[in-house]
Formats: structure tokens, C-alpha cells, sequence
């Protein structure tokens, strides 16, 4: 399968761009830091403005599925990683119409996920306040994801700590509810067990534009 991965040098993306690569899929890395990355006979790379919607229409063109892992600097304040998700996913979304390509897959928040029947995690009372930027911009890819009619999207929530660590090649799934793990009251999976996740999902497409959420 070929498939194209839009922020493939981010903390997600790097992790997702291995595990297709490790599966052995025609990979295309899209990045604004193409020198993070050595190509390889499966894997090209290709510096992108995530905003110029019609050079990143010719970069995906003949692709099989795009991964949405664009994310803004952390270092901006909430308004500007709204913003910038915002234009961001609209170039993305228009892009991938642009070049007849039917799946897109995003890597969401665990903000949206939720905690109690139509209480959303970052609407709690106990969301740490520091994950806002993070949890506002990316719920902005799902509300525009919800709009379109066209593209077989799907939304994919990790769980509360998404962190480095082990591919287990174990988890779980739920609907939007928060996947918590039931001996310990924890949220938690390594980044590698999401991008086997995702992986797994872009193999053998089960949801269709929807979200979905992940978690050990």
C-alpha cells in the first residue's frame, strides 16, 4: 500500500512513519524538516508547506491512504495552535480532494474523548490546564472532519498519556468514550502501540468517518 504521511517527523508521526515502514508499505514522508529523515528504498521524503494546498495535492497524488499527524509548535499560545491547526487541516482535507484520494487518517486528541456520557475530557474539571493548546487545536480537525461528506475520514483518540516507550502489539478500542485501563484507573499508551493502531486501521479499515478511540 502507498501511503503518505503529513508530519511524519513529529513525536506521532515519527512513530507511525516506522511502523508502515517496518510493514513494508510504499511510505511518503511529508515534513518541513526533511533533513530528520534518510530515505530508503520504501521510504521518500519531501519538504512541504502543510498550507500550500496545491503543491501538497501533487506531492499525494497516486496514493492509496494520507495520515493527518500535522501538529503546531507547542511553543504557540491555544489561539495560535487553533489557527494554525485550523488552516493547516483545511489545506490537508482540500489537498487530499484535490488528488482523488478517498482515506484520510488523523491523528486525534484525547481532549474529545469522553469521561462521562456528553462530558468531554478537556471540559473536565480535572484536565490539566497545560494541555489545552494541544487539546483545543486538535479537536478543530475533528470538527472539520464531521463536515465532509466526501472523504472517507476516520479520528483516531489516543488515551489521556500517549508517551514513548514499548510496541506491546496489545490495546483496546472504544467508541469516544476514554480507554482507561481497568486494574489501575489509568489512560496511558506507548506511541508505538497507537501507530500499531493506526496501522492496523489503515490495513483493514473498520470505521468510516467517524472517531474512534485507542488505549492499553
Amino acid at each position: 500500500m502507498k501511503i503518505a504521511i503529513i508530519g511524519a517527523t513529529g513525536f506521532v508521526g515519527t512513530s507511525i512513519r516506522k511502523e508502515a515502514v517496518a510493514r513494508g508499505h510504499q511510505v511518503l514522508a511529508l515534513t518541513r524538516s526533511p533533513q530528520k529523515i534518510t530515505p530508503s528504498g520504501v521510504l521518500a521524503v519531501k519538504e512541504i508547506d502543510v498550507n500550500d494546498s496545491e503543491a501538497l495535492a501533487q506531492a499525494l497524488a497516486g496514493y492509496d491512504v494520507v495520515v493527518h499527524a500535522f501538529a503546531p509548535p507547542r511553543s504557540d499560545s491555544v489561539q495560535e495552535r487553533i489557527a494554525r491547526q485550523t488552516r493547516g487541516t483545511q489545506s490537508i482535507i482540500k489537498a487530499v480532494k484535490q488528488a482523488g484520494i478517498e482515506r484520510l487518517v488523523a491523528v486525534g486528541g484525547a481532549g474529545t474523548a469522553e469521561v462521562a456520557p456528553g462530558v468531554r475530557l478537556m471540559n473536565s474539571y480535572f484536565f490539566p490546564p497545560e494541555y489545552e493548546g494541544g487539546a483545543r487545536s486538535t479537536a478543530a480537525i475533528k470538527d472539520l472532519l464531521q463536515a465532509e461528506k466526501s472523504i472517507d475520514w476516520v479520528f483516531i483518540s489516543p488515551p489521556n498519556i500517549l508517551e514513548a516507550g514499548v510496541r506491546t502489539g496489545n490495546y483496546r478500542t472504544g467508541k469516544d468514550n476514554l480507554v482507561i485501563e481497568l486494574a489501575t484507573g489509568r489512560s496511558y499508551m506507548s506511541v508505538e502501540d497507537y501507530a500499531l493502531a493506526m496501522l492496523d486501521e489503515i490495513e483493514n479499515p473498520r470505521h468510516h468517518r467517524e472517531r474512534f478511540t485507542v488505549g492499553t
